[in-house]
């Protein structure tokens, strides 16, 4: 069984998360997608102010795969491990405790506007030996490969095509405190929670 890793805040989850991922997996051959939520991404310097908590972005996350077809294909799983960690969530740190659960290899799903920083990622060289990368780019997406250091410029073969789907995180937590509908942005069970708990109803 292949199983494809996809972290992110998901501060919600929504469509094109899940439509993208599984068109990358379904590309290169994955059984499984495995959302790994997390805690405090050490990328961003600061949280937006409407970052709903880790148990709501982790329900968020199960209520969204849960609404998912059960009639084979790729399968979407929800990791919790970044969040029952304390401080920033490293990948380095992840792909270890995969690897101590037993599993013989780790591949993550990172967005092609990643791929500039990851020379800058925690521990980058343990990280490129550590996990095999896939990038998902969207189309007509372009890099100058000689930009980056040599040491990545393989990860060109791991370029995948994703679907151009204009859906954001920040977008819907806009609509939401604007009073306008989310539906069909997410999933049904996540719209229903976010209503439910008066998410995002207040923020910047």
């Amino acid at each position: 069984m292949r199983r494809l890793c996809f972290g992110g805040s998901f501060n919600p989850i929504h469509q094109a998360h899940l439509i993208c991922a599984r068109a990358v997996a379904e590309a290169r051959g994955f059984d499984v997608v495995v959302l790994v939520p997390s805690a405090q991404p050490p990328h961003k310097t600061s949280w937006p102010g409407d970052m709903a908590g880790a148990h709501d972005r982790l329900e968020m996350c199960r209520r969204a795969i849960a609404d998912g077809g059960k009639s084979g294909g790729v399968r979407f799983e929800v990791d919790d491990l970044e969040l029952r960690r304390t401080g920033p969530s490293y990948t380095i740190d992840t792909a270890a405790e995969l690897r101590a659960r037993g599993w013989d290899r780790v591949d993550w799903l990172i967005g092609a506007d990643m791929l500039l920083y990851l020379p800058n990622w925690h521990r980058p060289e343990d990280l490129l030996r550590e996990v095999s990368f896939w990038i998902m780019a969207r189309p007509g997406w372009d890099l100058d490969w000689e930009t980056l250091p040599p040491e990545y410029r393989h990860l060109q073969s791991n370029v995948v095509a994703a679907p151009l789907i204009e859906i954001s995180a920040t977008d819907l937590r806009a609509r939401v405190r604007q009073g306008l509908p989310i539906d069909y942005l997410t999933t049904p069970g996540v719209v229903g929670y976010i209503r439910d708990k008066g998410l995002y109803r207040d923020g910047p």
